[in-house]
């Protein structure tokens, strides 16, 4: 039993349900000191977004209640993060750190740095996997390299041994005798001056009772449901887990045992909601075998690509002013809620890298700072699938209609209205294309094209053949 102090260094793990550092830091015996190191410098270029930052401020007071119910505290630290550990280090005479890998390339560099580092100083180190289902580095192909197409990565996960189950909250958490000095969460500054993030408070709940709150209810209630509603922005057909996971509120070992649990009846449909799981891992994958992928194409012939500079179109997606009304309903949910279904983040990103022709780093970027779940591995992904560019690319021809999207998937044209609110009365036959109503039915509707409500800023039909056409000249050099 040790009797010196262990460090459980909290990440992107902010929870005490099934997390591996803190289960081997009450394991070894004596006190622990769970920590938060507030370091953005650590992670630049791709610091923490303001979105992120606001749900990193109530997860972490989140997570100080429930370390508080075990008989625990939060030290929150502000600083370059070994110069942090080794100061608390030296205060409390701690002889081991404990923490969950992160995967993110500049976060990879800075923890070997340290681990290599402390255990120089003859202190115990131990890391883990705390935050996926299979480490990057171990599903490989038959020669031993990366999975590039996502169906044969998932087959390879499956053929694996199932996730090890979940471990609960622990009872109990050891004090140390005296408590070393924090900073208070609002000296963190995650919170914006100007109270723009009240839309993203009133729409979700972070911190670790939220995840498990909306895990139930998605295992119980919608999961059956979700092969025929995942695609409808209209309806609460997704688990909205995503950010959750992301600040490992909870685990996906948790995830995947709550839901199999719950499978009886539904296995095809929870199987459906588990591979998107997969598609998690397989972001996570790529982004550690090709981490330049961040800011460059993964297919080198995209570095080519003729791509437009254009500020105000770019402005007016942004805005959701671009006169198409499932694209303009997605980016105001996004700017409200910090949140975006997936089906219209594909329509977003298929409008600003092929209609629009605009880089799909400026959409990433956009989105890294307006999310809630800006997650560096699966935006990467997700903006160079759209773009074309990446791996198990959706083809360049994909080129996502947005009417005929908008029709689909919001048949209603309910999403439209919850966000366009300008839109509201108009009838469903004209909802998604409203250029082309009646004049008398866009006056009865108190809708005047061109001022209440844009034109559209681009003819799809055209921009279509114009991005095309790009494809074609860099697929001939």
């Amino acid at each position: 039993m040790a009797s010196s102090p262990s460090i459980v260094w909290f990440r992107q793990d902010l929870r005490l349900d099934d997390n591996p550092a803190v289960n081997a830091a009450i394991e070894r015996g004596g006190p622990v000191i769970p920590l938060f190191i507030w370091a953005p410098d650590d992670e630049t270029p791709w610091q923490p977004g303001a979105a992120s930052r606001v749900w990193l401020h109530e997860s972490l007071g989140s997570l100080a209640e429930d370390l508080r119910a075990v008989g625990s505290r939060l030290i929150l630290r502000i600083g370059e993060s070994q110069a942090v550990l080794d100061q608390l280090i030296a205060e409390t005479g701690a002889e081991a750190i404990y923490w969950n890998r992160r995967y993110e390339p500049v976060a990879i560099a800075r923890d070997k740095t340290i681990k290599a580092t402390l255990r120089s100083r003859g202190l115990l180190v131990e890391t883990f996997n705390g935050n996926l289902l299979f480490e990057p580095w171990e599903i490989e192909t038959n020669n031993g390299g990366p999975y590039k197409v996502f169906t044969p990565f998932w087959k390879a996960c499956q053929s694996r041994p199932e996730p090890e189950p979940p471990r609960p909250v622990p009872e109990t958490i050891a004090a140390p005798e005296s408590w070393p000095q924090g900073e208070p969460l609002e000296a963190l500054a995650l919170r914006p001056d100007i109270p723009w993030d009240e839309g993203i408070r009133d729409a979700w709940l972070p911190g670790e009772d939220g995840a498990m709150d909306r895990l139930h209810g998605f295992a119980q209630e919608g999961a059956g449901d979700y092969p025929e509603d995942r695609d409808r922005p209209d309806l609460e057909g997704t688990s909205r887990l995503s950010p959750h996971l992301h600040f490992g509120e909870v685990s996906p070992r948790r995830v995947w045992h709550m839901l199999k649990a719950a499978a009886s009846g539904q296995e095809a449909a929870v199987a459906d909601y588990l591979r998107q799981l997969g598609w998690r891992e397989f972001a996570h994958h790529l982004l550690y075998h090709f981490p330049d992928t961040t800011d460059a194409p993964l297919r080198p012939e995209f570095a080519d690509f003729p791509w437009a500079d254009d500020e105000g179109v770019v402005k007016a997606w942004q805005r959701g002013k671009t006169g198409y009304p499932i694209v303009d309903a997605g980016m105001r949910e996004l700017w409200t809620t910090g949140w975006m279904h997936n089906r219209v983040r594909m329509i977003v990103a298929s409008f600003l890298t092929k209609d629009l022709l605009i880089p799909w780093q400026t959409g990433a970027r956009w989105f890294w700072d307006t999310l809630v779940d800006a997650d560096l591995a699966n935006n990467t992904l997700g903006w160079q699938w759209t773009a074309g560019c990446g791996a198990d690319a959706a083809p360049y021809f994909r080129i996502f209609n947005p009417v005929r999207q908008g029709e689909r998937f919001d048949p209603d044209g309910a999403y439209v209205r919850q966000w366009v609110l300008e839109l509201d009365g108009l009838p469903a036959k004209w909802i998604h294309r409203p250029w082309e109503a009646p004049a008398d039915v866009l006056k009865e509707a108190r809708i005047d094209l061109g001022k209440t409500y844009p034109q559209p800023i681009v003819d799809h039909a055209e921009a279509r053949d114009r991005a095309l056409q790009a494809y074609e000249r860099i697929k001939k050099s």
